[in-house]
């Protein structure tokens, strides 16, 4: 066992998994965690969006504003994630990539597509800390749906693109990751029918 409880031991596996929903519903931590159990390297959307903030040098928060104004930041991090899951997805090893969008920019390159969910007023209080207020998340949140309708087509309220969907608000940390690592060591290529298309996205 690790210091934090979770179970250590590590499983072979060669799948290429995204794992996508809205801020607060632990998307960081089942990522951590499954990217520890399958030691394999884990991309998240915020983590390349801080590299374009980088690359502009920019804050968050003037490339934020800056991406609220114009299609062309929000393309870019898209393009840049679609790279990651071509790159990896080619490679035969374990990779775990998170983003609003990941089912979607790794298209038929993921193995297994994950939605990580819980009601708002949970998440609102798992990110009290943070400097966004509750309001702000979901003015964001909605902005973001819309964005994603107009620029490619995609409603993101439509669950069913994604094989596992889980509210996190109903099992412990270690009980989403152990839901997630039953469906990885149960998954059979052999066995799989197939998944749901993957829509062609214009980025």
């Amino acid at each position: 066992m690790s210091d934090d409880g979770y179970n250590i031991e590590q499983i072979d596996t060669d799948l290429f998994i995204t794992v996508s929903g809205p801020p607060g519903c632990g998307l960081t931590t089942l990522c951590e965690a499954l990217s520890e159990r399958l030691d394999c390297g884990y991309v998240s959307g915020g983590e390349v969006f801080r590299e374009i903030a980088d690359d502009r040098d920019m804050s968050l928060s003037q490339l934020t504003a800056e991406a609220s104004s114009s299609d062309e930041l929000d393309r870019e991090l898209d393009r840049r994630l679609q790279r990651i899951a071509e790159k990896w997805g080619d490679a035969d090893n374990a990779f775990i990539l998170e983003s609003r969008l990941a089912g979607y920019l790794a298209a038929d390159h993921a193995d297994l597509r994950i939605w990580l969910d819980a009601p708002e007023e949970v998440r609102v209080d798992r990110t009290a800390d943070r400097e966004e207020v509750s309001a702000e998340m979901r003015v964001r949140e909605v902005i973001e749906e819309k964005r994603y309708e107009t620029y490619y087509g995609v409603d993101l309220g439509n669950r069913s693109f994604y094989d596992l969907a889980i509210n996190t608000a109903r099992w412990s940390p270690e009980m989403t990751l152990s839901i997630v690592m039953a469906a990885i060591e149960g998954y059979d290529a052999d066995a799989d029918e197939g998944a749901f298309e993957t829509p062609d996205l214009n980025l």
